[in-house]
């Protein structure tokens, strides 16, 4: 299927930051998106580059009613020779295709979608960030449109990409952030969808999390839902804990998001000499990894921040501080190496980086 592209008039171009250190994150969209629609009949049609406006929604569209939408993170990066590099680009296409099954709705097309994202982020590149940390973050997502009440997947769907120039996603920037372990919420289930990057998933953890920040914390530390006990997940992010000299990370149990960030960090830390274990860890084992100083770091991976040091959690009314409650050796070599494979600034040895300018 060929994408029409219809620009901006000139007149009407948004006018682009002039501070990045002004950015914040997701506060400031781009001149264009992508969208496509898809029904029964005749599937995938209709792909658009179009200038941003807002979406027309029946009352009755079925994502408003019955929670089908699905959505990706990714990002676009400018080099120090103006290249533009995208980050494990196929690895999101692939998790988006999952989501889309487990929520009963149309994968779309893997060529169409690299090659919506090639020609939307080539043609705003001018709105992609120069200063290190800063990149244009990428938001495709799929929601239902199907105008009706009932409880049943939709038969029409709409998918869109927006883009967004960010800077730091925390405000401690790459600093050690406070988290808040959560027995009395749950983010997910066995046998739900957890490990989908589905809406729903984040309106669940709204709550607590809100609590959380009005106690001074970051994030929410999720333990699972059945048993209360062991560590999944931290706010948006996977977790990491280093404890004596291993790196020890939750298994994919199915009630945790397959992060790609995560997988990054489990091969590149392995190619380094790390000895990485992906398995069960509960919140008891911890303390007590803290309390005998075996807990040496602990962090989250996400798109959105990369690698985020966690220096003090909270517990039971009584707060912990891991480590020396800074940013630990292994946490800061992760990211710095991440961030510059995503920059084109160290050679990618994995075959991550995706130069389309």
């Amino acid at each position: 299927m060929k994408i029409k592209v219809i620009r901006v008039e000139p007149h009407k171009m948004k006018p682009k930051p002039r501070d990045e250190s002004k950015l914040g994150f997701g506060r400031i969209f781009t001149d264009h998106f992508f969208v496509v629609k898809h029904d029964a009949d005749r599937g995938w049609h209709g792909a658009t580059i179009e200038p941003w406006r807002p979406l027309a929604l029946d009352p009755a569209s079925m994502c408003l009613h019955y929670g089908q939408e699905i959505f990706e993170g990714m990002k676009a990066y400018r080099g120090e020779d103006d290249s533009i590099y995208i980050f494990r680009p196929e690895e999101n296409i692939k998790r988006m295709a999952r989501s889309a099954e487990r929520l009963c709705m149309p994968p779309m097309d893997a060529e169409m979608f690299m090659e919506a994202l090639k020609k939307l982020i080539l043609l705003e590149k001018d709105w992609i960030p120069h200063g290190e940390g800063t990149s244009l973050y990428i938001r495709p997502t799929m929601i239902a449109t199907e105008v009706a009440l009932g409880v049943h997947p939709a038969n029409e769907y709409l998918f869109f990409i927006i883009l967004c120039p960010v800077g730091a996603y925390y405000p401690e920037g790459f600093g050690p952030t406070k988290i808040y372990v959560s027995e009395k919420y749950t983010r997910s289930a066995p046998g739900g969808v957890g490990d989908c990057k589905a809406a729903g998933n984040y309106a669940a953890s709204l709550y607590a999390s809100r609590e959380a920040s009005a106690m001074g914390y970051t994030q929410v530390l999720w333990l699972d839902a059945k048993e209360r006990a062991h560590v999944e997940e931290v706010g948006t992010s996977n977790i990491f804990f280093l404890i004596g000299d291993e790196l020890i990370t939750p298994p994919l149990s199915g009630s945790i998001l397959p992060g790609v960030t995560r997988d990054s960090v489990i091969r590149l830390a392995a190619s380094w000499g790390v000895t990485v274990k992906e398995k069960q860890l509960s919140i008891d084992e911890l303390l007590r990894a803290n309390a005998d100083g075996t807990l040496k770091e602990a962090f989250a991976s996400g798109t959105a921040a990369i690698v985020s040091p966690v220096g003090q959690m909270y517990y039971r009314g009584k707060e912990y501080v891991i480590g020396d409650g800074g940013i630990g050796a292994l946490t800061d070599r992760l990211y710095h190496e991440i961030l510059q494979i995503q920059y084109g600034k160290k050679e990618d040895p994995f075959g991550w980086r995706v130069k389309i300018a």
